[in-house]
């Protein structure tokens, strides 16, 4: 499967292009559009046509164009015209939908991380289901602006709990931005988890991408992250705790009048799920269970949540008499580091000092990394200073100074920008 992704066309104009083609982007794009195709054609459609293709030009050379003919002859779609509107162009579309009079109003436009408005067009494999995942339809879009009648999906219009999801299980590399009122009864449907938990997750991220965007209001987003109160995967809501943080560190620069407000409100989002996990591993409980401990109360740490921060202090101090002790494993050993920092100031370092020789004792890269991440988590921009000094010493190596720069914690950006700026030649130098 992996090697479709190399027929992705790019005119070359010079040989030093070539090392640029293949990146990150090529690779990852490449197999998120070979996937919205899968998809759309059909698991078995898509494989038998694959398989005849392979077949047709066993030893012997083949062009794009005979792999999409292939695909094409298979599948009765017009796979060519379809693929080379995401071959031959950058990017990818944010598919705009309204209800109107029955119908779907749908729009796209060049989704743009900066907000800006772009220039391309795709042939758009549109997947949608409506109230249940045993109703879904199929089509291509293929204009700026088209209208799709809802005539037979006229039962599902009628209930109480209608609900629209466009893009099934995130198979298609486009975003979705929803009118108001769609957006309101997907949000019940991610409420009780109606939705799979791809789609939950999906309409969590084009919401903050296109929040991020300027393109949707943060007062929506926030409606959103709250109908995830009874989130039970550990992907959605690790999603969920990183896209809330997100926000707050985003907020302390932008709007730090609203920062009180906005950790109070993240904090009673995040504390019962924290309540549920607690600190302590329960028998037979999964791995996934255990990375959302940690994600958990880390994030309650960087809120200064008091009781996450007083329950992990006093676990810290066992931990540092006996480094056997069952009260911190290393899956919530970095949410008492940080907790611990919350606690530092200029004039109480102890606990800043307890981690530096906690990572001058360890043989354990893993637990330096944790440490490291850690000590910029003061809420002190002088102590913070200080952790960023401690980067560029010999006892930090030169691929871990970016642990430290991750750690620094909301309310000491600016201390951080400017300690950069000082300090900025060093990492512009070929050894980092």
């Amino acid at each position: 499967m992996w090697l479709i992704i190399y027929y992705f066309q790019v005119d070359v104009n010079h040989v030093d292009e070539i090392d640029e083609i293949f990146d990150a982007i090529s690779y990852r794009k490449g197999a998120a559009v070979i996937r919205m195709l899968q998809s759309y054609l059909g698991a078995e459609i898509f494989q038998k046509s694959l398989a005849a293709y392979i077949k047709r030009f066993a030893y012997s050379n083949a062009k794009t164009e005979d792999l999409w003919a292939a695909l094409e002859e298979g599948s009765g779609e017009p796979v060519k015209t379809l693929m080379h509107s995401w071959t031959k162009q950058q990017g990818y579309p944010v598919v705009s939908v309204k209800l109107k009079d029955g119908k779907l109003e749908l729009e796209q436009t060049q989704f743009l991380s900066s907000g800006s408005e772009g220039v391309g067009q795709w042939v758009v494999p549109i997947t949608l289901c409506c109230c249940s995942y045993s109703v879904q339809q199929k089509f291509l879009f293929r204009g700026k602006q088209e209208d799709f009648n809802l005539s037979g999906l006229v039962e599902c219009q009628k209930k109480d709990d209608f609900w629209i999801k466009l893009n099934v299980d995130q198979t298609g590399f486009y975003r979705v931005s929803y009118d108001e009122e769609l957006a309101s009864r997907l949000r019940h449907a991610v409420e009780t988890n109606i939705l799979s938990a791809a789609d939950r997750y999906g309409v969590l991220d084009d919401t903050y991408a296109l929040c991020m965007a300027g393109k949707q209001k943060l007062v929506t987003l926030l409606h959103l992250i709250a109908a995830y109160k009874n989130e039970t995967e550990y992907t959605v809501l690790a999603h969920a705790i990183n896209t809330s943080l997100s926000i707050y560190e985003m907020m302390a620069v932008a709007a730090p009048e609203e920062l009180v407000n906005m950790k109070k409100f993240l904090i009673d989002f995040l504390e019962p799920f924290a309540q549920r996990v607690g600190w302590d591993a329960k028998g037979g409980e999964g791995h996934l269970n255990a990375l959302l401990r940690g994600t958990l109360l880390t994030a309650l740490a960087e809120l200064g949540h008091q009781a996450t921060i007083e329950e992990a202090v006093r676990r810290f101090n066992v931990f540092l008499e006996d480094r056997e002790t069952p009260l911190l494993p290393p899956d919530v050993r970095k949410a008492a580091y940080v907790a611990l920092m919350q606690t530092v100031n200029k004039s109480n370092k102890s606990g800043y000092e307890s981690l530096l020789k906690i990572y001058r004792e360890t043989d354990l890269s893993q637990e330096k990394v944790r440490v490291l991440g850690s000590l910029a988590s003061s809420p002190d921009p002088d102590v913070v200073c200080e952790a960023l000094n401690f980067l560029l010493s010999s006892e930090v190596r030169n691929q871990d100074c970016i642990f430290v720069l991750r750690g620094v914690t909301a309310a000491a950006h600016e201390v951080a920008w400017t300690w950069l700026k000082v300090f900025i030649a060093i990492f512009a130098s070929p050894w980092l």
